[in-house]
């Protein structure tokens, strides 16, 4: 026994000195909300210098390009906010029309797609996470409700297109803000940091649709200075679960909500929708909203 416990330390110890291990460590330590409210408060700030410094060394930086959206030049914009959450031009992202169709609600990657195994999720190989946890089911009905039904993880990276549209047609009732850590959420940290999308803040809506009641989950994570929906409109930050109803009508495609730097968008959907996710849709395919990923066939 005592050598079993020796090797798993030795092991673990291996891995926190790797390149992975010792980013994922370093994220344990920093203070992620008071990182996050400084990178709002800069990235909030109208003042001209502050505004052309970060939107010229973040759009540097990535290689983005303003062909598909609707202002051209940097300078249009008010804020690195305002920048960061550019809306796109017209017809830029064609929703794809298939009946029943579930289209991606962002630009991205596929981190994770697939199915519920009872009432666990796949966060990356060999991590798995429940579903009533993602959700903050208090009474535990949501876990039951979504045992075998489907998901997809859009994680976005920090030069996608950042709004969260919506990936099928339903009626907004329910938003539950779930305070939590800001981790990154990219796939290093996914590989790394248990149950990471259910230890996240995050925004959990909640629909009335065709197929049964449905979700999509915004995560927040590190730096993320903010989640905002048309229901809510910004999240105010605090420490306990705030639930609130809504009777918001939308169809697949209208805008759900933004992020205020990176993060993830994911879709739960319940067994009774018999979704079937296209094959060509799997973990590191890159997707833009509006993109089918896959069809209810009930």
């Amino acid at each position: 026994m005592k050598n079993i416990m020796k090797e798993s330390i030795k092991k673990q110890a291996q891995q926190l000195l790797t390149k992975d291990g010792i980013f994922t460590a370093i994220q344990h330590v920093v203070p992620q909300q008071k990182l996050s409210e400084t990178a709002g408060r800069l990235a909030a700030s109208n003042n001209p210098f502050v505004k052309k410094a970060f939107v010229s060394m973040f759009a540097k930086a990535y290689g983005i390009t303003l062909d598909e959206y609707g202002r051209k030049n940097l300078s249009d914009f008010k804020s690195f906010n305002d920048f960061f959450t550019r809306e796109l031009a017209k017809d830029a992202r064609p929703i794809n029309d298939t009946a029943n169709g579930i289209v991606s609600p962002a630009d991205g990657v596929i981190s994770q797609i697939g199915y519920i195994e009872q009432d666990q999720l796949l966060q990356a190989k060999g991590r798995y996470y429940a579903v009533g946890h993602l959700l903050a089911d208090t009474d535990n009905k949501d876990a039951d409700y979504y045992s075998a039904g489907s998901f997809a993880t859009v994680y976005l990276a920090p030069s996608n297109y950042h709004r969260v549209h919506m990936p099928f047609d339903g009626k907004l009732i329910e938003t539950r803000y779930v305070p939590g850590a800001l981790f990154s959420v990219n796939n290093v940290t996914a590989q790394n940091v248990p149950d990471l999308f259910a230890r996240n803040e995050r925004l959990v809506c909640i629909f009335e649709t065709q197929h049964g009641r449905a979700a999509v989950v915004l995560v927040g994570a590190m730096i993320v200075a903010g989640i905002e929906t048309v229901a809510t409109g910004k999240i105010e930050r605090s420490d306990s679960i705030q639930t609130l109803a809504h009777n918001l009508t939308l169809n697949k495609g209208d805008e759900l909500g933004r992020f205020y730097l990176g993060s993830t968008a994911i879709v739960v959907m319940p067994k009774s929708a018999g979704v079937e996710w296209s094959k060509t849709m799997q973990s590191g395919s890159a997707v833009q909203m509006g993109q089918l990923l896959g069809i209810a066939n009930k």
